[in-house]
This record gives C-alpha cells, structure tokens and sequence, in this order.
C-alpha cells in the first residue's frame, strides 16, 4: 500500500463531493460538497494541494453492466479538467452504486434524502475513496486508471 493522502470525488451535475484519507489509507473522511461551477476544478486542486495529496481519485459512474451512462462522459471531462490543472495523478475508479450506497447510510441513520443532498454527495466520496483504497490494500496495485494529462 502506498502511503499518502488521496482526495476522493463524486462528481454530479449540481455538486461534486469531496473526501480525503489519512496518510497511511486506512480511513476516507468526508471534507466539503462543492456546488458544481466554474471554480470547482480549483477548489479540489486547493484541497490537493492543502493536504498534499499523492493523487485525485474520481468516480466513473456506469451501468450495471459496466457499460457508459449518461454521467459517464461528465465525470471523465471533469477528471480530465483536474489532470490537465495539476501535477497530482488522477485516477478514475468504478463507483457503481456508490449513491445509492450512500444514500441507503444516510436513510440508515435516520436522514431523509431531500434534506441530505450535500451530505449524499460527501459520503458517496468518501465510498468511491474508500472502496479504491480497500482495493489497492487486497490487489498491492493502484486502483483504477490514470487520466493522462
């Protein structure tokens, strides 16, 4: 396992939220929902930079089936805006049902969905980071693939 902080992110159309982990990978903390504009890119290269981050994981949202959706092609833009500002890696990982997993905590706790669309977009981070943490620990290899620059 390698150490060093990531930065987890689940990019949506309204909000893309933002989670990081401890510098051994053990642990993904919910950090920020960032409301999805022009200065989003910037704002996750800032939490990057703050935490020195040795790479930017970001959820590929697909199918069942492993096949595209239509969000598919936004978070693949988005992690392509992210590589091209930065000289941290970014890595897109599969984050099949991560949402939904998250939204399934939250109602689990007792917070209703309408009420919870900020923390959703956190926690679905925090399991996106989570899960390519868990999986570089299993395999020894750094989950998913590098977005070139």
């Amino acid at each position: 396992m390698r150490r060093g902080v990531r930065i987890g992110v689940d990019v949506g159309r309204a909000r893309v939220g933002v989670a990081r982990c401890d510098p051994d990978g053990l642990l993904a903390t919910p950090v920020e929902t960032l409301p999805r504009d022009d200065r989003t890119v910037a704002s996750v290269l800032a939490h990057a930079a703050e935490l020195e981050a040795i790479e930017i994981v970001v959820g590929l949202p697909l199918s069942l089936s492993g096949a595209d959706t239509p969000s598919t092609a936004d978070a693949r833009d988005f992690a392509a805006a992210l590589a091209a500002a930065s000289e941290t890696p970014v890595r897109l990982v599969d984050e099949r049902m991560s949402t939904v997993t998250a939204q399934r905590q939250l109602h689990a706790t007792g917070r209703k969905t309408k009420g919870s669309r900020a923390v959703v977009d956190q926690v679905a981070a925090v399991i996106i980071l989570q899960n390519a943490l868990d999986s570089e620990r299993m395999s020894d290899r750094a989950p998913g693939s590098v977005v070139p620059r």
